[in-house]
């Protein structure tokens, strides 16, 4: 299983809120079917086809675009394992299990 973390930022927008971008961006996200988590600095994806990744992602880059932003900048964190199965809740679990969190 792929997991990618990845955040899209609007730049000169007028205002400090993003949040009615973040919001196109994330209805983008629900519709490819993939299984996703949002978090507070931006979003865990997470398939088996790394194809499917960068289209989610290239997906909500250009939402922005049909917003009318001017500078977006996105960024793409990609953990690829290979040797085992395993989800994005797992690798939480683990230091739950080692009592960090």
């Amino acid at each position: 299983m792929i997991i990618a973390e990845f955040t899209v930022i609007p730049m000169g927008t007028g205002s400090t809120s993003v949040s009615d971008y973040i919001a196109e961006v994330c209805k983008e996200i629900k519709n490819s079917g993939l299984r996703y988590m949002v978090t507070p600095m931006g979003t865990i994806i997470e398939s088996e086809n790394l194809d499917e990744i960068f289209n989610v992602i290239k997906k909500a880059h250009e939402v922005m675009v049909k917003m009318g932003v001017k500078r977006i900048v996105t960024t793409i964190k990609i953990d690829d394992r290979r040797d085992k199965e395993r989800k994005m809740e797992d690798k939480v679990e683990v230091l739950k299990q080692k009592g960090v969190i």
